[in-house]
Order: structure tokens, then C-alpha cells, then sequence
């Protein structure tokens, strides 16, 4: 028996995550802004709803499938774009690809990876691309053109990472992105020898030193190197100028991601976007933004026929049936699939999809839906 064969939960998988990583990593993964007051507010958010179970509906068949952009998925989760996943482990990027593709749900792939995008698109050729951009179309319009090439039909422009936000675990662990060479660094290795050598050692050896691949159309810096220019260089002058531009050029399907206010879920969908992800980057951009799960039902109101997907502290599946409820059309999940890749790669992070869609399974026979699309408000209710 395997180590994630005892795998009952989300929790689980943290803890093996924790175990494996060195401690400057974990606090990346695990993390969040300043006081993280933030990732906190998206779990006590669950609380605050109760279920109100229908009986005797017949639950005996029960379908989990949900469409989106035209295709359907085994379930209604995906996993959300997760930068220097290769961090975690060796070509974390492809790991996550394939296990998504093998759950039949949508993986978005973050700009702040080490795998060509080309590459994670062979392995996964339904993988959406999630982009930080800056105001400049000769850095957009370049991109987009390599995106399309690469086949990916689905952009989603993350919009809440004008700069970089203030991460204090990060900055007392010594952890940054590049890294940077230290002795603190060095010795939180060493102390995890698997990870050094399953995933650090053989990352060098096999790919040499990994660089962010896809943050525009060329090649970018190493992950590893002295202080350099910020990657975000550029983002504070975003606009919704940008946004129509990005609209006019991109044929495929267009989603926002970072909305929490209702005002901008309509702007989105005036300029014609397919899409919005309720999101607060799970805590790790502006401290003290509202809970995702809070803001769902005003944003959803206000979509006008887009797209309602959301991130943002989900671990349960019971989370997500609360989203569904609440009017999200599809949940995206980022840490907990961090958590299967650092614990078991490629099926540490199927096992943390399979943990969820048993759980979606289970208690939607006791909620008394048989089919995913019959959940709404009457399933819910304050508890308080």
C-alpha cells in the first residue's frame, strides 16, 4: 500500500506536503499575505452556510458532469494556475496537465511556470493559459499569438497583481521568486533530502537550470539568480483599455480573474469577456479582501450570461456544493492540488481531485441532488 492510499482528505495531503518540502517552499505554498486574514476569511465563509437537505428524491443515480465553454467535465473543478509549480516537483507543470487531463477537468496553466507551454499543451491539449500582463500590446499581442499556436482556446488574464504583495512568511523563511542563493535556502534542502534529490538534483540534471517560460513570448529569467527586474514590471498601468484590446485580439474564449465586485463583473461582460473567476488569489494579494464565497452571489447576479467560476479556500467537498448553490457554474482548487503534486507528483495530485469528487459524490446523495445542475439557493441557508 502507498502512502496515498491512506489519503482520506485535503488536510491529509497537506501534511505530507509539509513533511517533503523544505520549509521556504511549504510557506510559499501554504501562505498567504501580512496577517493572511484573507485566505482565513475564504474558510470561516463556508460557516456561515448551512445545508437544507431534500429527502426521499431518489439519489440512487448521480451525475457530477458539468459543461463549460462547450466541453464537459467529469465534475465541476478544476485546478487554478499555480506559479513555480516545478518547485514541488520535478516538471510539476506536466504532472498537474496530465492528472487533470486523466480526471477530465480543466487545468489552468500559470505564466510563472518552467515548462514551455508548448509542452504542457501535448500533454494536456485542453490546458487553459492564465496570464500576467502589462500594459503594453507589443508584449500582449506577441503572446497571444504564441498561446494560439500552441492550440490553448481558453486565456484567463489575472487582474489583481498590479504589484507584488507583502509576504512575510516568504520574507522571514527567505524564500523569493527568483530565488536567491543563501545559506537559509541552502540548509532547507538539505534537510529535506528527498526533495533535493527527487526533484532540486534531478531537475538540474535533466532540464538544467529552470527558467519562467512563459511569461511572454520569449523565454524568460532563471528561477535561480541574483536580484533582478520584477516580473510584474509594468502591471500597475493595466486598464480596462487592455482588456478590450486583449477582447479584439483573442479569438478563443476570454476570463477575468480577481473579480469581487459586482460593478466589474458587468464591465467584463459589456466588453465581452466568456468569463470571470471570483478570486482574492487566496489571500496572497491584498490582505483583508473579502471572502470569495461572499462576494459569489452579487457577482453572479450581475454576470449576464458569463461564466461564474471561483477559487479561493476550498478543501471539501461540501465546499463546493456551497459554491454551486451560491451560483458558480465551476470551482477551482489551487493549494489542494499543490499539496497532492509536493506529496506524490503526478498521482499525488489525481488523488486530491479523486478525494474531492468522492466527497461531491457522497454528500450530494445526502443533500439529495442527483444531477450537479439541480443545485441552488433552495439547497442552502444562512446559519445563523
Amino acid at each position: 500500500m502507498s502512502r496515498l492510499d491512506k489519503v482520506l482528505s485535503i488536510e491529509d495531503l497537506r501534511r505530507m506536503a509539509r513533511s517533503r518540502l523544505p520549509v521556504g517552499i511549504f510557506g510559499y505554498v501554504d501562505g498567504a499575505a501580512e496577517d493572511q486574514q484573507s485566505k482565513a476569511a475564504n474558510r470561516r465563509a463556508f460557516e456561515r452556510w448551512a445545508f437544507l437537505p431534500h429527502i426521499l428524491t431518489n439519489v440512487a443515480q448521480r451525475n457530477l458532469s458539468r459543461s463549460l465553454f462547450g466541453k464537459e467535465y467529469a465534475m465541476p473543478v478544476g485546478i487554478s494556475p499555480m506559479g513555480a509549480s516545478g518547485l514541488c516537483w520535478f516538471e510539476g507543470d506536466l504532472a498537474m496537465a496530465a492528472a487533470a487531463r486523466e480526471a477530465g477537468v480543466p487545468a489552468v496553466l500559470s505564466a510563472a511556470s518552467s515548462i514551455p507551454l508548448e509542452e504542457v499543451a501535448a500533454v494536456n491539449p485542453d490546458i487553459w493559459y492564465q496570464a500576467y500582463l502589462p500594459a503594453d500590446p507589443q508584449v500582449i499581442l506577441p503572446l497571444f499569438a504564441r498561446v494560439e499556436r500552441a492550440g490553448i482556446e481558453v486565456m484567463v488574464v489575472t487582474v489583481d497583481v498590479p504589484i507584488a504583495s507583502t509576504r512575510e512568511n516568504e520574507l522571514r523563511n527567505g524564500f523569493s521568486l527568483p530565488l536567491r542563493p543563501s545559506l537559509q535556502l541552502a540548509w532547507s534542502g538539505l534537510v529535506r533530502p528527498r526533495w533535493l534529490a527527487g526533484n532540486f538534483a534531478q531537475t538540474l540534471m535533466r532540464r538544467g537550470v529552470p527558467h519562467f517560460e512563459n511569461f511572454t513570448a520569449q523565454r524568460g529569467g532563471p528561477i535561480i539568480s541574483a536580484p533582478r527586474k520584477d516580473h510584474r514590471s509594468g502591471r500597475a498601468a493595466m486598464s480596462w483599455d487592455e482588456i478590450r484590446l486583449m477582447r479584439d485580439h483573442w479569438k478563443g474564449k476570454l476570463v477575468i480573474k480577481g473579480v469581487l465586485r459586482p460593478e466589474d463583473s458587468r464591465l467584463a461582460a459589456g466588453i465581452g469577456a466568456d468569463g470571470i473567476v471570483v478570486s482574492n488569489h487566496g489571500g496572497r494579494q491584498l490582505d483583508g479582501a473579502c471572502a470569495t464565497l461572499d462576494a459569489l452571489p452579487g457577482i453572479a447576479a450581475a454576470a449576464g450570461g458569463m461564466a461564474v467560476m471561483i477559487d479561493g479556500g476550498f478543501r471539501r467537498g461540501t465546499d463546493v456544493l456551497k459554491a454551486l448553490c451560491l451560483g458558480a457554474d465551476f470551482v477551482f482548487v489551487g493549494r489542494p492540488a499543490l499539496y497532492g503534486l509536493a506529496a506524490g507528483g503526478r498521482a499525488g495530485a489525481a488523488k486530491s481531485l479523486e478525494v474531492l469528487r468522492q466527497e461531491l459524490d457522497v454528500n450530494m446523495a445526502l443533500l439529495g441532488a442527483a444531477d450537479i445542475a439541480h443545485l441552488d439557493q433552495a439547497y442552502i441557508m444562512h446559519a445563523d
